[in-house]
């Protein structure tokens, strides 16, 4: 793949819609509005998406491994998510006395563990940090972030993707499955001169990495091991937030985006897209308490 364009499937017009991941058993994509407090379920079959309001600052969803309940981030924790009924239970609270700060992009990584990370809502201060849900208990991982964004892992699950998105660089740790533990960390990938800051992104099964350009109209594919982009899909708006792969095959990749920040605000900002690129996506892992 060098380079394709993204049809539109959901004019959802999002403030922030963000946190896609793809339930395989269901074969349906899980998302957030981030503003709007809103968890999203489109069935892409149908072409029907239904949303859930749960609170304001929902940032991220995942399915859990032990049923129909999903697990979500929201401003000061993680929380388990009925979506037959919109309830939430809260499983785990941190920064629980910073109230300027909150909960933004998570993902599980192949053991099940839930990560997410935190940032401050003026987008400036190092005051947010990683952490990560073993079960019920959250432990910090990497302090002093920005503004928390993508994760991803390795096809053989021994390496972890991190994005803090003002540094504008991906960042990669040696990870123990075993435990979660996280140590060597190294830059993978320099944004340089690319247009926009990396926001949310996916692995392919072949290790590449789709980074989400917010401010570049686009995502991109990284071979982390060289540093080089190995090609690009270009998004009809500004902000592109994140991306995973779905469909019964997980060849298809999925692509948030925000109408917050757009010049009046024009559709299709805020929709979700959607591209086949000739490669299939490692899959989204569920929560395993």
């Amino acid at each position: 793949m060098s380079e394709s364009v993204a049809e539109l499937v959901l004019d959802s017009r999002a403030e922030i819609g963000e946190g896609p991941s793809w339930d395989g058993r269901k074969n349906v994509l899980y998302w957030v509005d981030i503003q709007k407090g809103e968890v999203h379920v489109y069935d892409p079959r149908r072409r029907v998406d239904r949303a859930i309001v749960v609170g304001h600052f929902v940032s991220s969803v995942v399915p859990r491994e032990d049923g129909d309940d999903l697990m979500v981030t929201m401003q000061h924790g993680f929380f388990r998510l009925d979506p037959s009924t919109g309830r939430t239970t809260k499983v785990c609270g941190v920064e629980l006395r910073k109230p300027g700060n909150r909960f933004n992009d998570g993902k599980c990584d192949p053991m099940g563990r839930f990560w997410a990370g935190t940032m401050a809502t003026n987008a400036k201060d190092p005051a947010g940090a990683l952490y990560r849900l073993d079960g019920s208990r959250a432990v910090k991982a990497v302090p002093s972030v920005t503004i928390s964004n993508g994760l991803g892992w390795s096809p053989d699950g021994s390496v972890m993707y991190y994005i803090d998105s003002p540094t504008r660089k991906v960042s990669a740790f040696d990870y123990d499955l075993e435990t979660g533990a996280i140590s060597r960390r190294r830059t993978v990938v320099d944004f340089g001169g690319e247009a926009g800051d990396p926001d949310g992104m996916a692995v392919d099964e072949e290790g590449m990495l789709w980074v989400a350009h917010w401010g570049g109209g686009k995502v991109s594919r990284w071979d982390a091991k060289t540093g080089r982009r190995v090609g690009q899909l270009t998004i009809p708006v500004p902000n592109v937030t994140s991306c995973c792969f779905g469909g019964r095959k997980l060849d298809e990749l999925y692509v948030t985006s925000a109408a917050i920040s757009t010049p009046r605000r024009q559709p299709p900002a805020g929709g979700m897209f959607r591209a086949r690129c000739g490669v299939r996506g490692l899959p989204t892992k569920a929560f395993r308490p």
